[in-house]
């Protein structure tokens, strides 16, 4: 049974294999309507349960389409709407029901032991749809992204400017991974966690972190940021966008990029903070492009582990 939970877990030649195969699925659909079915559509007879603990537009909108393509059903749990979560029954029991009623399990969740403790106890594989630790699916969308516009992502420099959050913990892991060079620009309040940089470090990662944006982005191929205040994370939120401010990406800064850089944004955005509306509306822009290849690499995603 193979989870798809954090980057790190998962050899190199299987995380090459996800992103290419989503690379063809998406070019076999170039003649397609986005609610056909793949022509050759192989998860029939599987069925995917999703469960949301926090909110979603683009997680949940590209599984349950990826699901329909590849010819699945779809299931969502809303923890409001069950047992699950609400304390009457244990985590063991729902996890046991799930792996009877379904093939595989995609769960969106607040506290990533909570995630690692349901996985322990299911039957069948289960998809990391975001932790406040990691967000996996989303960097596998950005680097499939990349390399559809830029060519192979090795040896290339990416910079992410702003808050060191879950998105950069799973960047930190494809840098390793995918062996590219990758520069963090945050304050040292919010800088990535100790553990990650040290296991970069050990995988001899390409990794800089700085609290000079102009340091971080010169001469890149790609900037990347988030939002300054995550979805329940708004302690101290005028103090942290302070902070934050001075790591806007704006068209000063992207100049420093290198001329054909391309700018990502996982979405949502708080247009006029992390980002100015000239750089995620302009031409150097590839946010929608991204959004939409989560459901390509999500396909291939479930295809990976229920092979």
């Amino acid at each position: 049974m193979k989870n798809f939970i954090n980057i790190a877990d998962i050899d190199k030649k299987d995380l090459r294999e996800i992103i290419d195969n989503a690379k063809s699925q998406k070019s076999k659909r170039s003649s397609l309507n986005k609610s056909a079915t793949d022509p050759d559509s192989s998860l029939a007879d599987k069925t995917l349960i999703m469960i949301f603990e926090k909110p979603s537009t683009r997680t949940r909108l590209s599984f349950e389409l990826a699901m329909k393509q590849l010819g699945g059903k779809i299931l969502v749990l809303n923890p409001k709407e069950s047992h699950y979560g609400s304390g009457d029954e244990s985590i063991n029991d729902t996890a046991k029901v799930l792996s009877q009623y379904a093939d595989i399990v995609m769960m969106r969740t607040h506290k990533h032991e909570h995630f690692l403790e349901f996985s322990k106890h299911l039957d069948i594989p289960i998809i990391n749809g975001l932790t406040n630790l990691s967000h996996p699916c989303q960097i596998m969308s950005d680097i499939m992204t990349f390399e559809e516009l830029k060519g192979p992502i090795a040896n290339k420099k990416i910079a992410w400017l702003g808050d060191g959050n879950n998105i950069v913990y799973s960047l930190i892991e494809a840098a390793a991974k995918f062996n590219f060079e990758l520069s963090i620009a945050s304050p040292k309040q919010f800088r990535p966690g100790k553990k990650i940089v040290e296991w970069a470090k050990r995988k001899n990662a390409k990794i800089l972190i700085t609290k000079d944006p102009k340091e971080a982005i010169n001469l890149v191929d790609c900037v990347m940021t988030d939002k300054w205040i995550s979805m329940g994370n708004e302690i101290n939120k005028k103090k942290k966008k302070k902070l934050l401010k001075p790591y806007q990406v704006n068209k000063k800064i992207m100049k420093l990029a290198k001329k054909d850089a391309i700018f990502m944004h996982c979405l949502p955005a708080s247009r006029g903070e992390e980002v100015t509306n000239d750089v995620i509306d302009g031409k150097q822009s590839v946010v929608w492009l991204e959004a939409l290849n989560r459901i390509h690499v999500q396909k291939s995603i479930i295809q990976w582990c229920l092979k």
